[in-house]
């Protein structure tokens, strides 16, 4: 805690702050232990200039955290640019100390703060109690990239089911807040694949190239099954979409939504339950009874589920994704077994409606709505990048 003389000194601080994690609250607590402290936070043009990438968090966004830590006394947006952004408020809050984390110390600052008479200081960088040491370089190397959730339609991405019937799929992205087994229909294969093209993160750019370039990557030349669109297009585009087919692997348009009450409404009711792994040698794609008849109520039940979740109608929504699981195993029976079809039937009076996360055989039972059990899987959906 600063001292009475502390309680006088101003001691001006400078970064981007962006991710902000325990390190950089260590640090602002080491600055607030010699005095007042103001922070000089590099604006959003800087981050990218600096960077040659925007920041994660806006420069609002990053302004509202500082200004709620007890530690932090100001927050100022810097009006300069470079390494030296702090200049203008260097002049107008006249710090007693300027305060700088190893990574930001130089001769060259350290002798343009002396010579206007200022205490140059340089943090230990002790990290708080038993915490780890922080940085957000470090947090960068995290693996952020989403996951993918069909909630009604899956099948229809491919040609030879909505060349019968035009339909859409409906899914979610995910944020990675848990860790999807592989294998389980969240689309962890095609994340494998945006992971290798880009790293950790998705790239900014424009979604649909993004999820062209995907999916050219998962369907090299020659590639006998294809795997449809629906996974890298529910990766890259954020909240719930309506991914429309007809007869190509591609669809016509993508509908998307990401107001708030919605994503709410589709958090608030989804939960996941873990399933067997898999059975050895299962081949859904062998077992398949492609009709008119099974592609059309498969088509209407997404139609379904997407006006129920626009109207927020949970009843609505739970019967629509009910009848496209019964609607894809019409598809492909070997989706279902006796065992699957247990999970559904003891979770069934606790919930409104319940569909398989992906082929079938193994992955996760989807449930919506109800009563979840203590120890289902809740989700969070990705919103606006």
């Amino acid at each position: 805690m600063p001292n009475d003389d502390a309680q006088h000194t101003t001691v001006m601080v400078s970064g981007c702050f962006d991710l902000l994690h325990s390190g950089h609250v260590a640090f602002l607590q080491e600055a607030a232990a010699l005095g007042r402290v103001c922070v000089c936070l590099g604006s959003d043009r800087t981050v990218f200039d600096l960077k040659g990438r925007p920041p994660v968090n806006s420069e609002s966004e990053r302004a509202f955290m500082l200004r709620a830590l007890a530690c932090v006394h100001e927050v100022r947006i810097s009006a300069g640019s470079g390494v030296l952004d702090f200049i203008p408020e260097l002049d107008a809050v006249n710090p007693d100390i300027v305060f700088v984390n190893a990574d930001g110390d130089s001769p060259e600052k350290r002798a343009f703060i002396e010579s206007r008479g200022i205490a140059y200081r340089v943090s230990e960088r002790v990290p708080h109690a038993d915490l780890a040491a922080r940085s957000t370089t470090d947090l960068r190397t995290v693996h952020v990239v989403p996951y993918r959730l069909d909630l009604a339609g899956g099948w229809l991405d491919q040609p030879y089911v909505s060349a019968l019937c035009p339909g859409p799929v409906v899914n979610i992205s995910l944020e990675p807040t848990h860790e999807f087994n592989q294998r389980s229909g969240m689309a962890s294969s095609t994340r494998k694949a945006a992971i290798g093209l880009w790293g950790p993160r998705l790239p900014a750019d424009d979604r649909e190239k993004l999820a062209k370039t995907i999916f050219a990557v998962e369907n090299p030349p020659g590639t006998v099954e294809v795997a449809g669109s629906q996974d890298p297009i529910g990766l890259v585009y954020p909240g719930v979409k309506k991914i429309n087919y007809n007869g190509a692997y591609w669809p016509e348009s993508i509908d998307t939504v990401t107001d708030e009450p919605v994503l709410r409404f589709l958090e608030d009711n989804l939960w996941l339950v873990p399933l067997g792994p898999r059975r050895p040698g299962l081949d859904i794609i062998g077992t398949k009874h492609i009709t008119p008849d099974a592609a059309k109520r498969l088509a209407d039940a997404a139609n379904a589920l997407w006006d129920a979740t626009l109207a927020l109608d949970a009843p609505a929504f739970g019967d629509a994704m009910t009848a496209s699981l019964e609607a894809q195993a019409q598809l492909y029976p070997a989706m279902l077994d006796d065992d699957i079809r247990a999970v559904f039937a003891r979770h069934e009076s606790r919930s409104l409606g319940h569909k398989l996360s992906g082929a079938g055989g193994g992955g996760y039972a989807v449930f919506f709505g109800g009563d979840p059990t203590d120890d289902a899987i809740r989700l969070s959906i990705r919103r606006e990048d």
